[in-house]
């Protein structure tokens, strides 16, 4: 924690902001306040309304009634330049960079830097775009294209962008969601030189127990109305649990039955060569069983090969060297549509990029995986289509108006329910997950974990990627730790430490290669 709550000047306030979409009101009356030099950690379930608000003041959307105040002065944003012209920057949720571009020309995009001769200066902008990638310590040559960058990395990017602009209130909405722990360090420690400059600070994150960390106040929302606030001293992981959700947090499914059938996935030996070209091994030589009705749980630090070997193992990238076997068949060298109708689907770690399609509605995303068996002739069922999907909006409880409604209607949570849903609707034996848990809040995390125990015990196989230790050890059957591309440790969950489980992460992979707990 960085300091006492209300110590500040209030930089910016909301007064009675209403925000209604259609018959959907998404803020009811909210009144907020920003503090300079403070940082402002929002609490809420996905659909609470908390990035609605940050929309408004950020200048991407309109309240329907109410309004803010800068430094007591009323004050109008009709678009996001505008926000950025009163000193008010936004890191969003989700990214929002072009891939086919540098990241001085991310960083700089929509005001770029020009000389005397109105030219824009790629010199100054590479210069300091150097700086702020330095001081965020990511080694990221300004020069290299964002579309070859992994995940974290863009989202260092996101941040950057952010920075550049020497805003005096900076809104962070999930901004670690995709970052390594050592990032996580390095970005804290960024909060902190801004906040001693005065900076405000709006934090917005569904790692609790990281928002506490570097709160100085909390603000709690659900159902579109700030339900509480408090110092952070006040504060601790129940009371924040509470607050958002109204229970205590109750999902722990580490004491549920444990009844296996035979090997769904035999993962052999495998091994993938790492993409950036480099010719090292991100995954080397693994191999795991699961069974159906078993879930796995894959947990690493950044950097294990967790990522590239779901990746290869739903067809997106080769293997090197070993075989993937489905329910007895050899997998290794099918196409991605082959193997889906084999029985082995994957939800990707990033679900704007590469698990929606945002034109389509939510109907659509959710038969997409599936549409060729709902084709009848050389036309798709759609009456078939519209039962199946409405039964799968029902199965995953997707919150949305209904499957016409756009899928950038729905909160980040929901969104990851429609992706997890459609892999579903093609009724596989194995489901892969990468991350199923990024930028979602506890509550929603627990509806989902709930319905993966649900499908398992159905007789489906999960294996699943995640980097957080308490989800790893609550929402498994078997726990399978990486390093260095290697399987270093496997754990019982229901028997294991979170102490135990980030030593095995931490423990070099050649020493302790095939040991288990």
């Amino acid at each position: 924690m960085t300091g006492s709550g209300r110590s500040g000047e209030v930089v910016l306030r909301a007064i009675d902001i209403v925000k209604t979409y259609g018959a959907t009101q998404a803020l009811k009356g909210v009144n907020f306040e920003v503090r300079r030099g403070k940082v402002t950690v929002l609490f809420g379930e996905n659909g609470a309304g908390k990035s609605t608000l940050m929309k408004i003041i950020s200048g991407v959307e309109q309240p329907t009634s109410g309004h803010l105040e800068l430094e007591g002065n009323r004050i109008s944003l009709s678009s996001p330049n505008d926000a950025r012209a009163a000193g008010i920057a936004i890191i969003h949720q989700e990214l929002n960079l072009c891939a086919n571009l540098s990241v001085r020309d991310n960083i700089f995009l929509g005001h770029e830097l020009t000389n005397k001769g109105g030219a824009v200066d790629y010199g100054r902008e590479s210069e300091l775009a150097q700086q702020v990638l330095d001081w965020l310590e990511e080694p990221i040559s300004p020069e290299t294209l964002v579309g070859d960058l992994r995940l974290g990395q863009q989202q260092i990017v996101e941040i950057a962008r952010a920075l550049v602009a020497d805003a005096r209130i900076l809104i962070m909405d999930e901004p670690t969601s995709a970052l390594s722990a050592s990032e996580v360090t390095v970005l804290f420690k960024v909060i902190a030189d801004l906040t001693k400059r005065g900076v405000a600070i709006v934090y917005i994150s569904h790692h609790l127990e990281e928002a506490i960390e570097v709160a100085d106040e909390a603000v709690v929302f659900r159902d579109g109305q700030l339900v509480a606030t408090a110092p952070a001293e006040e504060i601790d992981l129940p009371w924040v649990v509470q607050q958002m959700v109204g229970r205590a947090a109750d999902y722990d499914f580490s004491d549920r039955p444990r009844e296996y059938g035979d090997v769904r996935l035999s993962i052999q030996g495998v091994k993938v060569v790492s993409p950036d070209g480099s010719g090292r091994l991100s995954v080397n030589d693994v191999s795991i069983d699961v069974r159906a009705g078993e879930i796995v749980c894959l947990y690493g630090l950044m950097g294990a090969g967790r990522t590239e070997l779901m990746e290869a193992l739903a067809g997106r990238e080769p293997i090197a060297a070993g075989r993937i076997v489905l329910d007895g068949e050899d997998v290794t060298h099918l196409s991605i549509p082959d193997r889906i109708a084999k029985g082995m689907v994957l939800v990707p770690e990033d679900r704007q990029r590469d698990g929606l399609v945002q034109l389509m509605s939510v109907g659509q995303n959710l038969s997409l995986s599936s549409i060729a068996n709902l084709v009848k002739g050389p036309f798709v069922a759609r009456k078939r289509e519209a039962v199946e999907v409405d039964a799968q909006v029902k199965d995953v409880r997707v919150k949305t108006a209904g499957s016409r409604a756009p899928i950038t209607s729905l909160s980040g949570g929901n969104q990851q329910k429609v992706v997890i849903g459609r892999a579903l609707m093609t009724q596989p034996k194995v489901l892969l997950l990468d991350e199923p848990s990024r930028g979602i809040d506890v509550g929603a995390k627990g509806e989902i974990f709930s319905l993966l125990f649900k499908q398992a015990e159905r007789g489906l196989a999960v294996l699943y990627v995640t980097s957080e230790i308490s989800e790893a050890l609550s929402a498994s059957h078997r726990l399978i730790v990486m390093s260095k591309g290697r399987v270093v440790r496997e754990f019982d969950p229901a028997r294991t430490t979170r102490a135990e489980v980030m030593a095995a992460s931490d423990t070099d992979a050649a020493a302790h290669n095939g040991s288990s707990s």
